[in-house]
């Protein structure tokens, strides 16, 4: 089956064209699923989204890197997925996804946030062992079942820390504010996560960060830097700054402060990310889609950046 549904992209990533041929390091790719949505829909149109506000980054040379991404990367397209069943769905995903996280670094467009469940299944069968997660949120996504359903975009922390997909240790939660109780709110604190509220976070950008930083660092670094995932749900920002999204929650991060820290981890052990729940129809002006765009480029051109001092360097000690 073909799933040849009218949303799906028709050009790539900073202008690219879908090229699913060519060898690079780094690929992209749109998961339009928003099967599990709780409140608003229109997430399976966030990758076509994204991919159009990032034309807006002209040479892609991004100003703190001092890199551009467009020579390391391709857009493969988007998956070819079922749209009526969250099963069938992560079903076809699965085999998609591990076959491109064998053959590049992965950025993946969503779609709602069930999506990062059948992902972190297919790295962790690719690495052979629980990642780490890094987890852009306004909500804990660790309840145990979805407003009666088994799963859905809600629950996927809960399944992936009880099925063994991630190392709770090093597990890190950054915007955290929605409503719940206590036993959701905490559940990654309790396994031995580590959780930052909006509300610690509320006026620190900048040096106010750097415990932040150095904290998720240590972290990572006493556990051996395994490899790490990052997973960005959109609504972690505040609606301010990103309104097109189906579960808005007021009092969120900046994106002046998410960027601080997306510059701050560039050469963490990442091996792949998804930014998440950019509902295009509730959108203005493009604002959630263009950080959406910016989110996923600086993510890319530090990771380009940090290969390629670390190229240099074991030149230079030859």
């Amino acid at each position: 089956m073909n799933h040849a549904f009218a949303y799906l992209s028709t050009s790539g990533f900073l202008g690219l064209p879908v090229d699913k041929a060519s060898k690079k390091p780094y690929a992209i790719a749109g998961i339009n699923w928003d099967g599990s949505c709780t409140n608003r829909p229109g997430a399976r149109f966030g990758p076509s989204a994204i991919r159009h506000s990032s034309q807006m980054l002209c040479d892609a040379t991004h100003p703190f890197f001092d890199t551009s991404p467009l020579a390391h990367i391709k857009d493969v397209g988007d998956l070819a997925l079922p749209n009526t069943s969250i099963e069938a769905m992560r079903t076809a995903l699965m085999p998609q996804a591990a076959e491109l996280i064998q053959q590049q670094t992965m950025a993946w467009l969503g779609g709602d946030h069930s999506i990062t469940l059948p992902l972190l299944r297919a790295y962790k069968a690719h690495y052979k062992q629980p990642l780490a997660c890094i987890h852009f949120d306004a909500h804990c996504d660790t309840w145990s079942d979805h407003f009666g359903e088994p799963s859905g975009h809600g629950t996927w922390v809960y399944e992936a820390i009880t099925e063994g997909l991630v190392d709770p240790s090093c597990f890190i939660q950054i915007g955290i504010r929605s409503a719940g109780e206590r036993a959701a709110r905490e559940f990654v604190s309790d396994q031995g996560g580590k959780i930052y509220t909006a509300r610690e976070l509320r006026g620190k950008d900048g040096d106010a960060l750097q415990g932040v930083i150095y904290e998720v660092r240590e972290r990572m670094a006493k556990a051996g830097n395994p490899p790490l995932y990052l997973t960005f749900d959109i609504d972690a920002l505040d609606p301010a700054f990103a309104p097109g999204t189906g579960t808005p929650e007021v009092g969120g991060l900046t994106t002046s402060q998410a960027m601080t820290l997306l510059e701050a981890w560039y050469d963490l052990n990442w091996v792949g990310m998804d930014c998440t729940e950019v509902s295009p129809p509730y959108d203005h002006a493009e604002l959630t889609s263009n950080a959406a765009a910016v989110i996923v480029w600086t993510w890319l051109c530090g990771r380009i950046y940090a290969n390629t001092a670390s190229t240099i360097n074991s030149a230079a000690k030859k």
